[in-house]
């Protein structure tokens, strides 16, 4: 008789492991969810046109390697956090607050931003998506976004890049990131591209649409920047996550580049 019990729990223990195997991991998107500041902002390159408007290109440009599958889609530039509460009531704007970041409270260090922080030790999956999603890592552009835009935060390395691969692949993979894909090598209509993200995201989200464009004239996209509300990162691409931001500078007519 004493073995019934022992032997109803191990039955009931295993009808619940599948419902407990069931449940959602809380995702990266979520554990950087935040409410002490409104918005961050995705930032993803065009690196055909970013490497083409600039007359002195870093070596994700000059590399072919470094380079191969950029033309799919956009890469990361980064995901930066809008004005904190707290260095606003220290008297930081904006605009400050946009150059400095969090070198605001731990400054630079002089020379090699690479000599100066070691690599980030992320795991080695993750370590892999961000090689093919950032060719700007051979510039070290991860460690420096990591102490710019997040170290201030204490946000985890592993879960800041694991969000911002996550958020541009979701990008990549709209209809948004479609249009601009299939256009390389031509021209579009400024107002087109803001159509085809509302096309893809829902009608009057274009205002969270910021256009980078760069050459003579403003008339080579080189990035795409879009504001998602810091407590509604889980929910991008929902229209409800996203915030409005202020125009960019692009020509009326922009060129697409490809490599």
């Amino acid at each position: 008789m004493r073995a019934r019990p022992t032997l109803l729990l191990l039955v009931i223990a295993w009808l619940l492991a599948p419902l407990a195997a069931a449940q959602p991991a809380e995702s990266a998107l979520t554990r950087l969810e935040r409410d002490d500041f409104a918005h961050y902002t995705l930032a993803l390159t065009w690196h055909p046109g970013f490497c083409e408007s600039h007359s002195r290109p870093p070596r994700e440009c000059r590399q072919p390697e470094l380079r191969r599958g950029a033309e799919q889609g956009f890469v990361l530039h980064g995901l930066w956090p809008s004005l904190p509460g707290r260095f606003a009531a220290r008297g930081v704007d904006r605009r400050r607050w946009w150059q400095e970041g969090c070198f605001l409270e731990t400054p630079r260090a002089d020379g090699s931003f690479c000599r100066a922080h070691p690599p980030l030790d992320l795991p080695e999956a993750l370590d892999e998506s961000l090689d093919a999603a950032m060719p700007g890592r051979a510039s070290c552009l991860d460690r420096y976004q990591y102490a710019k835009h997040a170290a201030c935060f204490a946000l985890d390395s592993a879960d800041y890049f694991a969000a911002a691969v996550e958020l541009r692949e979701a990008v990549n993979a709209s209809a948004f990131g479609a249009f601009v894909a299939l256009n390389q090598g031509g021209e579009v209509g400024r107002n087109d591209l803001i159509g085809a993200f509302e096309a893809a995201f829902g009608q009057g989200t274009g205002r969270a649409l910021r256009l980078r464009c760069g050459g003579r004239g403003n008339r080579v996209l080189t990035e795409v920047r879009i504001a998602i509300a810091a407590d509604r990162l889980e929910d991008f691409p929902a229209a409800g996550s996203l915030a409005r931001q202020d125009r960019g500078r692009c020509a009326t007519r922009v060129r697409i580049a490809t490599f």
